[in-house]
């Protein structure tokens, strides 16, 4: 497994990509705004000795406080400017991140993605990438100018006075060693968190999008009480882990700032005694209180620091996950549309779904992969489809393997049509129109028409501009099926695979789909996956698979002859689409 988490500030500065140098820019900035702010300081002894002699020079202190005004003023200025850098690059820098993330999961196995739970992926794309904003914005030039203001302060200060530099550091050291025992077992406890926030978004998003099949079942108790459980683990994480935290922040948090209680009666012993004199005791107070600002800034990131690892190992566990390896040009020539299986063998995980399969499928012959539940028929066809790589063996097309061909030229010859028929939110006309973008409206609705679906688009409320919905849920699930198929053929892929196509198509509209479908279909490679053995009878060839093996092959009255497992199948179907029409 790739490292992820090591060289975080790499990665990071990776992805801003051109705007890297805003970063480097705003943190210029920020130290120019700390330079700013520390001018002051440096006037404040004059002013002092100037008001304990007496000068009534009121031009004098005008232009003294007009000078600190000044630099002040820019120092908002320039603290503005910075902080809008390190936006720019920072937003920049999150737009790259999530736009490889996605690059990636359209560059991985199918198999890979669906290894990952679906709320964990909108987690880590969304809010993980998120949470890094406030650390590349702010801790980048905040924290590196704060810490450059507070040790420039702390060396002042020791210079006007050492001895009253410790004095004012007692309670500051005391409060950080405080502090320091928050952050023992952070890494687990963080760990911890990310673990249970992750079980929490995957339990909802199981209970919201099972809610229809939970109700059916009367199973409301049982699966509320697993999400409850979710949902107080995914709480408590947090408040434990604060917990255990609180009296060590409370005791940094108070001590820490409390600079006073050591230098004013140190150094009013001192001033007393003649030690120190009275310029020196006040510029030594006033810049004892300053230095508190930038450390108090600092502290307030540390945990956006110690997140910030765990968060860019997350990113990581998706970009540098395996990907589907293609060439980037095909470089051997392609003899047409044929597909050949050789000694394919597929497993999702250790277990084999296929082994050694070996099929040959001529260009625009019509091919039926049927068989029992689990068989492996979808699996046969998202292996031609490119879902998945073959673990040994190879799948080729027109006598090229299919890891030699470019991914986006090998998808635009295939066409496929699954059991899951997803639609984007988006309009019917657009829907459809995903398959080919620069398609005229009439030639979406002329597809619309040979696939049997334009006239019930018609009797919507909007007709074709119709939105669907998340997921195509306006939509019943055969109208979806319908609209699907509609793209599918819009795309005019040579290759066109069905995987239960009509399965939630009512009898009278699948005849007229299917009809469409023969129509459409002509002079291509088509491979149909059905249960209904009925649609398939005219197939050029039937392939019977039964537990990741091809059984049979053969035409539909050939396999009757066999009496093999295809006509038990036969007779099964027979037998209870007689008792249905009875």
């Amino acid at each position: 497994m790739n490292k992820t988490n090591t060289h975080y500030w790499s990665f990071i500065f990776k992805y801003a990509k051109g705007k890297k140098w805003f970063f480097l820019f705003s943190v210029l900035i920020a130290l120019l705004k700390v330079a700013c702010e520390l001018v002051p300081f440096f006037l404040l002894p004059g002013i002092i000795n100037a008001i304990i002699g007496g000068n009534s020079d009121m031009n004098f202190y005008f232009m003294q406080f007009a000078i600190i005004f000044g630099f002040l003023a820019a120092s908002l200025v320039l603290k503005m400017i910075s902080t809008s850098l390190s936006h720019a690059a920072t937003f920049a820098s999150l737009a790259n991140i999530r736009k490889d993330m996605l690059t990636k999961l359209s560059k991985m196995s199918l198999g890979d993605i669906e290894n990952i739970a679906l709320g964990s992926l909108k987690n880590i794309i969304v809010e993980r990438v998120d949470s890094v904003e406030t650390t590349m914005a702010h801790v980048i030039p905040e924290v590196s100018s704060s810490l450059v203001g507070a040790i420039a302060l702390a060396v002042y200060l020791f210079v006007n006075d050492y001895r009253l530099g410790f004095a004012a550091l007692i309670s500051v050291a005391i409060g950080f060693f405080f502090v320091s025992f928050m952050f023992i077992g952070g890494k687990e406890s963080f760990a911890n968190v990310i673990n249970k926030t992750k079980i929490l978004n995957d339990t909802a998003v199981d209970y919201i999008n099972g809610i229809e099949v939970i109700k059916i079942f009367g199973k409301e108790k049982d699966s509320y009480e697993k999400f409850k459980v979710a949902a107080h683990d995914g709480a408590y994480c947090f408040i434990d882990w604060q917990k255990r935290c609180n009296i060590w922040f409370v005791l940094g948090i108070v001590i820490a700032p409390s600079v006073l209680l050591g230098i004013v009666p140190i150094g009013g012993y001192m001033l007393m005694n003649g030690a120190v004199d009275v310029t020196t005791f006040i510029v030594s107070v006033v810049v004892s209180i300053a230095i508190l600002s930038p450390l108090i800034t600092s502290m307030s990131y540390s945990d956006d620091l110690a997140k910030i690892g765990q968060i860019v190992g997350e990113c990581q566990i998706i970009l540098n996950n395996k990907e589907l390896v293609r060439p980037e040009k095909i470089t051997k020539p392609m003899y047409g549309y044929s597909i050949s299986l050789k000694n394919a063998t597929f497993g999702y995980t250790d277990k084999n779904v296929l082994e050694g399969v070996n099929l040959d499928v001529k260009e625009n012959e019509f091919v039926a992969l049927v068989g029992p539940s689990g068989a492996g028929k979808s699996t046969i066809a998202k292996l031609i489809a490119s879902y998945y790589d073959v673990n040994s063996g190879e799948v080729s097309i027109g006598g090229v393997n299919i890891k030699d061909i470019p991914l986006t030229q090998y998808n635009s010859y295939i066409s496929y049509v699954g059991q899951s028929n997803y639609l984007f939110n988006l309009s019917i006309m657009e829907n459809i129109r995903l398959a080919k973008p620069n398609a005229t409206d009439e030639e979406v609705m002329d597809i619309c028409k040979k696939c049997g679906c334009h006239d019930f688009i018609m009797n919507l409320e909007h007709g074709y501009d119709t939105v669907v919905g998340s997921k195509g849920g306006h939509l019943s699930g055969g109208e979806r099926q319908r609209i699907t198929i509609a793209r599918a053929m819009l795309k005019n892929a040579p290759i066109v695979i069905l995987d239960e196509a009509t399965a939630y198509t009512d009898p009278e509209n699948e005849v007229v789909i299917e009809k469409a479908i023969s129509a459409l279909t002509k002079d291509k490679t088509l491979i149909v996956i059905a249960h209904r053995l009925s649609t398939i009878t005219n197939a050029d060839k039937i392939v019977v698979v039964n537990d990741g093996k091809i059984e049979e092959e053969g035409t539909h009255k050939d396999l009757l002859k066999k009496n093999g497992l295809y006509k038990k199948m036969w007779e099964s179907h027979i037998s209870y689409r007689d008792e249905v029409a009875a």
